[in-house]
């Protein structure tokens, strides 16, 4: 019983960390980041770089179906008809802002 504890521990601590992405590609999703011209639209918002939409204080991103429905937003501002894989590519991206689980 007690050598089962820590396989318990181990199973459950790799599902606390799971990637909320796992069929995005990170490379893919900074591809359209860029050819839809995201930053340039995040920039005009808040000044710099645009990437402090990402991190300010009131984000309406908590999670990854936030962080779907944000992009679905987004894209629609941009004209962007993005599949749902695309989406996912996207999200791997953004993910290294949000750091979501």
């Amino acid at each position: 019983m007690i050598r089962l504890l820590p396989l318990s521990l181990l199973v459950f601590a790799s599902a606390a960390c799971a990637n909320p992405f796992p069929n995005g590609n990170a490379q893919a999703g900074q591809k359209l980041f860029e050819q839809y011209k995201c930053g340039h639209c995040h920039a005009a918002m808040l000044g710099g770089d645009g990437s402090a939409i990402f991190t300010r204080a009131d984000s309406k991103v908590r999670n990854a179906n936030e962080l779907v429905e944000q992009i679905r937003f987004c894209s629609g501002n941009v004209g962007a008809n993005l599949s749902a894989q695309e989406e996912q590519h996207l999200g791997a991206y953004l993910n290294r802002y949000y750091k979501l689980k």
